[in-house]
C-alpha cells in the first residue's frame, strides 16, 4: 500500500510535532506548514498531497478563510480537507463543514478516529 502524504497546517509547532509523530509511527509521510498562506503556496503546486488537517484558529489567515480557497485551486478540488480545532463548542462542526471542510476533528485529537478516517482516502 501506497504512503499517503498528509499535510498539517498549524501556528502551533508542539501541534504539528505531536501530530507528525504520531502519524508518521501510522505509516503517513507528513508535511508541515506554520500558516495558511504558506500551504495554499505548497497547493498550488503539483506536490502530492491527500489530505491537510487544517488548524481552524491562527493569526493571519485562518482555517475558515483558507478552506474555501483551497477548494477552489483547479487541482484540488477533492482533496479531503479537514477542519482541527479547539473549538468544539455547539454549531462549530458546522460551520468548519459550511467553510468547505469535509471532516471534523476537535483537540486533543482523537488518533484513532483520525488514522481511521485517513485510511479511508
Amino acid at each position: 500500500m501506497e504512503k499517503k502524504t498528509i499535510l498539517i497546517v498549524d501556528d502551533d509547532a508542539r501541534n504539528i510535532f505531536a501530530l507528525k509523530a504520531t502519524l508518521q509511527a501510522k505509516s503517513f509521510y507528513c508535511v508541515a506548514c506554520p500558516g495558511a498562506a504558506e500551504a495554499l503556496e505548497l497547493l498550488k503546486t503539483d506536490k502530492e498531497i491527500d489530505a491537510v488537517l487544517m488548524d481552524m484558529m491562527m493569526p493571519d489567515m485562518d482555517g475558515y478563510e483558507a478552506i474555501p480557497i483551497i477548494k477552489s485551486l483547479e487541482n484540488r478540488r477533492n482533496l479531503l480537507v479537514v477542519a482541527v480545532t479547539a473549538q468544539a463548542m455547539v454549531g462549530d462542526r458546522e460551520k468548519c463543514l459550511e467553510a468547505g471542510a469535509d471532516e471534523y476533528i476537535s483537540k486533543p485529537i482523537d488518533v484513532d478516529k483520525l488514522v481511521k478516517l485517513l485510511k479511508e482516502i
